[in-house]
């Protein structure tokens, strides 16, 4: 059952000429980490270099010389010149150092950043996400913990290890994998995880919660629309008139004859509200639209012919795995799960299903000397379970419960359950190439596990014409949105912005990057389009 928007809920904006059309000045589609950094600085919260000295001679210097002004009002290129790090952005390079310096060496240091609230300054906005703040994070297993340490997860002016001290204090938790209810200050190798008793890292749902927790306590609800799903993102079809001064030519206007959406760039945002029972269907208008979706929505499938096999036994999810082994159809007598994949999500994987003692066979194209091994750049003293299944993926031998297969693929499921298997070519004596035999292993599920795609269809054909190459889907790690590095816009489409993942950044410890980007375009927009008004 449908209603309209004004018989069920107001939503953020001011209302238009057109009956049910809200206009703001931006709309951000993800209410992630990203999504919940870029609304904390667009209402009014402006970043400015407080009284600690950077480590970095060189920064410090450049710092300094506009110490009165915000980061946000300054030259982000020549403050983020030279930087260094995990990330390929210069501005989440320089983001990430301001908030944590010399974090890759292992050190603790103050931020150099003090915040400072300006409520004239705020940027009419609003996010848009499925679910509560937080995005993807509250469908993970929260019995896992994170890759990053915990204090790296945290946004602008909310500590995340003060927040976790008060909410952690003795809180009982289910554990996803053993169904055991144990305190988090408890070890977990107990549950084939590692004991952290240091809490260097955090927990997937501590995390989660930390996110919706700093949307109320920051005062950012107002601008959060929870449970709106978008379904169509396009320039708006207008019809002013409107002389560029510079060529003489007629360009597109507006079609809405307003003055606040009288400009030369505006998109309509088109979605539907979740309330209840209820769908509330939204369209907004706005001169600029942010992607904020992150990357885990379109998991990456197998080229595999399943002939009369039952293509049912391949998943793609870990919680489907976790249904079944809580139905009690896996256990320690059934037929391994394959297991196909060689980054992190299948090493929890695995983990999850030798905490059970279901057997596992492990599949996967690299060879386990490969040096681009997520494994090799793991200290081990911070992931030892990581390290554990590295080390398992080595065994020739094997382990009791698991089996490795590197360099192999799955290229058939056949009737009865059964993979096949195709393993490297290798040279003969004479310099004869011979291919592997292949090998059948009977399976209870495979659970592919290779990456994900975001979901852009709100774009059309998933938003290929945006990205770096758009002959090919949009891949985070290796076909990004096609952006300015120091604002964020999109390279193809002027008011379209892309963050976080979408943008290359995988770990939120970068995520701030993209956010104080826009933020700053933006601002330096909007402070420009004034200076002409006042002309």
């Amino acid at each position: 059952m449908k209603e309209t928007m004004e018989e069920v809920q107001e939503l953020p904006g001011s209302q238009g000429t057109c009956t049910g059309v809200l206009h703001t000045d931006v709309v951000i589609i993800g209410n992630g980490p990203s999504g919940i950094c870029l609304s904390y600085l667009l209402s009014g919260n402006w970043p400015y270099v407080n009284n600690h000295p950077h480590p970095n001679p060189i920064l410090e210097h450049k710092l300094r010389e506009n110490q009165e002004c915000s980061i946000l009002q300054q030259d982000l290129q020549y403050l983020s010149e030279g930087l260094e790090g995990r990330s390929n952005n210069p501005v989440a390079l320089l983001m990430d150092t301001l908030c944590h310096p010399n974090a890759d060496l292992g050190m603790d240091e103050p931020s150099c950043l003090q915040w400072n609230h300006h409520p004239a300054r705020n940027i009419p906005h609003v996010v848009l996400g499925r679910g509560p703040p937080g995005g993807a994070w509250h469908n993970m297993d929260g019995s896992m913990l994170t890759l990053s340490l915990g204090n790296w997860m945290e946004l602008p002016q909310m500590d995340f290890r003060h927040w976790a001290q008060h909410h952690r204090s003795e809180r009982k938790r289910t554990c996803m994998r053993c169904g055991h209810t144990h305190c988090i200050s408890l070890p977990r190798s107990q549950h084939g995880g590692v004991n952290c008793a240091r809490q260097d890292r955090a927990y997937v749902s501590d995390v989660a919660q930390y996110y919706s927790d700093y949307v109320k306590h920051m005062g950012l609800e107002s601008n959060f629309l929870v449970g709106s799903t978008v379904t169509s993102v396009r320039r708006l079809v207008v019809d002013c008139a409107f002389i560029n001064q510079e060529s003489g030519e007629q360009e597109a206007s507006c079609q809405l004859h307003r003055p606040e959406c009288c400009r030369m760039n505006m998109w309509e945002v088109r979605g539907v509200l979740q309330v209840g029972d209820l769908q509330q269907p939204f369209c907004y208008h706005a001169p600029h639209v942010v992607m904020a979706t992150g990357t885990t929505d379109i998991p990456n499938r197998l080229d595999l012919t399943t002939g009369d096999g039952d293509d049912q036994v391949i998943v793609h999810d870990l919680r489907e795995i976790e249904k079944a082994i809580a139905n009690r159809e896996l256990d320690e007598h059934s037929d391994p799960v394959m297991v196909v994949g060689a980054g992190l999500t299948a090493a929890d994987a695995i983990l999850c299903l030798r905490s059970c003692k279901v057997p596992v066979v492990h599949v996967f194209r690299r060879d386990v000397k490969d040096q681009s091994l997520i494994f090799r750049t793991l200290p081990d003293g911070l992931y030892p379970e990581y390290h554990k299944v590295y080390q398992m993926m080595k065994s020739k031998e094997g382990y009791p419960g698991y089996k490795s297969y590197p360099r192999h693929e799955v290229v058939e499921l056949r009737a009865g359950r059964k993979c096949v298997l195709k393993g490297p070519s290798r040279r003969g004596l004479i310099g004869r190439i011979m291919e592997d035999p292949e090998k059948v292993v009977p399976v209870s599920k495979v659970l592919v596990l290779i990456g994900a795609r975001p979901n852009l269809s709100f774009l059309g054909n998933n938003g290929m014409e945006f990205a770096v190459d758009s002959t090919k889907q949009v891949s985070c790690k290796k076909n990004p949105i096609d952006v300015d590095p120091y604002t964020f816009e999109s390279a193809k489409a002027r008011g379209l912005y892309a963050v976080g993942p979408l943008a290359g950044d995988n770990f939120v410890r970068f995520v701030k990057g993209g956010p104080l980007g826009i933020a700053s375009h933006l601002v330096k927009t909007t402070m420009e389009n004034n200076n002409l008004t006042k002309l």
